[in-house]
């Protein structure tokens, strides 16, 4: 293998030196974890209301079978890059396919809400060490390609947001909503096998394999991230307002809970998290900007077929066939702007992406142009904003990796983990602005508006974001 593989390989080594590793299928198995995990996250919602019949649940018990996901998406994401640095790359994506589609077969056979709940919490935990794992399975087996087959991982979510509403709605209308669960059981096992034959083992350094799990620090960011995730769950039902003592203790106990984490870590020796990784030079930047920019676009691109229903009066199909319009845009934005990364470094591909959505957003609440149907200008919108999303994910993903190769498993959770933070508060957020607004319709798009002014406000931080040019 050659020495480039090798580079900035701060936990795991080349394994089997002589036995050359197949980039293609393995850059084909961890996309193919990627694609199955996103599609897990989007496809129950076509499925609530035949799920609610079926077990005979209120609806609202049914609507925690997402939020439940989310949960253990969002909990276990810096879990899951920790355990990747302590015991290897390769194991922890292995155990987290078996996870994820043991947990997924157990959905397949739940015989009550209740249980259903608590394995789509087990299959998001299992679920959450895709990521991580796959990052660092990349950095360290693909040298000098890394950057582009990491820029490509920003395709991956586009495609399952895409394929699971509408695998949910065959399934559903074909056989059972039993079968958007027990479609990853034969996926998930094949993945799994083929991990264990073609991706290289592990080699731990001893002082990263024998070094103590800060539980301290798991327990402060657990707390504070649970208690985050339900204040913003409270605030987008109805009747919910941020006055009430319910959302204030939560706030409290999140803001207290998280104020003792980086307190703990700053002070330990060996941090669950180590802090600079979360707002050091160069990292903070990063991380804030992938927050801003993910949570916003994440979020009221999930609320653009309500949308498209209450102000234009758009049926349910139509309006969700919207998404499928952003995400192709999203894939072929993104194969472009990973090819062409090395020339244009990081900061041009942010600064063109957040004008690009900016310009999308503005767009969704312009009424349409004379001769162009409501759903056509909708289309146009939404494919911008899906457009200047995957310009800018290559340049945002590789900006925080190239600082710390070595730590690349725990720089992607925090990654995912706060988009999906930023998506889940901007939703909460939009939701209760509308709950409490006779015209829904106006009301979003007065929402679009205060979100184009906020990304174009993020391009502040992109000054900060470290330059490069090249590969890494």
């Amino acid at each position: 293998m050659p020495d480039d593989a090798r580079e900035g390989n701060g936990l795991t080594s080349p394994v089997e030196e002589a036995r050359p590793v197949r980039r293609a299928l393995v850059f084909a198995i961890v996309a193919l974890a990627l694609v199955m995990s996103s599609v897990d996250a989007t496809i129950v919602a076509t499925a609530l209301n035949s799920l609610q019949q079926g077990l005979g649940t209120s609806i609202n018990w049914a609507g925690w079978t997402l939020t439940a996901y989310s949960f253990g998406l969002v909990l276990m994401l810096p879990v899951s890059g920790k355990f990747c640095e302590r015991y290897g790359h390769r194991r922890i994506f292995v155990g987290s396919v078996v996870v994820f589609t043991v947990a997924s077969l157990g959905c397949g056979l739940a015989d009550n809400i209740y249980v259903l709940i608590a394995l789509r919490a087990l299959q998001a935990a299992g679920g959450a060490g895709f990521t991580p794992a796959a990052t660092g399975i990349v950095v360290n087996h693909f040298g000098k390609e890394r950057d582009r087959a990491l820029g490509m991982f920003g395709s991956m979510f586009p495609i399952g947001s895409m394929i699971g509403p509408i695998f949910g709605g065959l399934f559903v209308t074909y056989w059972t909503w039993r079968g958007i669960f027990l479609v990853n059981v034969p996926i998930g096992i094949a993945v799994a096998l083929l991990a264990m034959g073609y991706i290289p083992r592990d080699r731990l350094e001893p002082k990263r394999a024998q070094g103590r799990i800060d539980i301290l620090g798991v327990g402060l960011l657990g707390i504070g991230l649970i208690a985050g995730m339900l204040a913003a769950s409270y605030l987008g039902e109805v009747g919910a307002h941020a006055g009430s003592i319910e959302f204030i203790s939560l706030f409290v106990i999140t803001i207290a809970a998280l104020w003792a984490f980086f307190r703990h870590s700053n002070n330990s020796t060996q941090p669950f998290i180590d802090p600079h990784m979360i707002h050091g030079l160069g990292f903070g930047p990063v991380n804030l900007l992938n927050a801003l920019y993910g949570g916003i676009t994440g979020g009221l691109m999930a609320l653009v077929p309500l949308y498209a229903i209450n102000r234009y009066g758009i049926d349910a199909l139509g309006s969700g066939t919207l998404l499928t319009a952003q995400g192709i845009a999203a894939i072929a934005l993104s194969f472009i702007a990973t090819l062409v990364l090395r020339h244009t470094g990081y900061r041009q591909p942010l600064y063109i992406g957040h004008v690009v959505m900016a310009i999308g957003m503005v767009l969704l609440i312009v009424h349409p142009m004379a001769g162009i149907s409501p759903y056509a200008w909708l289309a146009i919108s939404t494919s911008l904003v899906g457009a200047g999303n995957g310009v800018i994910n290559p340049a945002s993903r590789n900006a925080g990796l190239q600082l710390a190769p070595d730590r690349a498993p725990t720089l992607a959770a925090l990654r995912t983990m706060g988009r999906q933070m930023g998506a889940m508060v901007t939703i909460s957020i939009a939701t209760a602005i509308l709950a409490g607004s006779r015209d829904p319709g106006s009301a979003q798009a007065g929402v679009y508006i205060v979100a184009a002014v906020l990304i174009v406000a993020t391009m502040a931080v992109i000054t900060r974001v470290p330059d490069h040019r090249g590969v890494w």
